[in-house]
């Protein structure tokens, strides 16, 4: 391996390398990896849709600067102030 590899900015070593290769050897116990999971969490029953949505500058910094007061990301704040909308 070149020297400077890293993962996630961690340098990968020949020991780790060594040591993946002897548990992909050994084999993996597929149920406690299909337990794992993949992907964000589900949010109910049915697979959410993504919806695009363009905001100026100055929408998108009032946005941030509310979700940031209430320690919310901007999906819980837009999903709120639907929810609050339909309501």
């Amino acid at each position: 391996m070149s020297s400077g590899e890293t993962i996630n900015g961690v340098p990968v070593t020949e020991e780790q390398i060594t040591a993946w290769a002897a548990e992909a050897e050994s084999g993996f116990d597929i149920d406690a990896l299909k337990r794992r999971g993949r992907g964000r969490p589900g949010r109910g029953a049915e697979p959410a849709q993504v919806v695009a949505l363009r905001l100026t500058a100055d929408e998108l910094a009032a946005l941030d600067a509310r979700a940031a007061r209430e320690h919310k990301s901007r999906s819980e704040l837009i999903r709120e102030a639907i929810a609050a909308y339909a309501a």
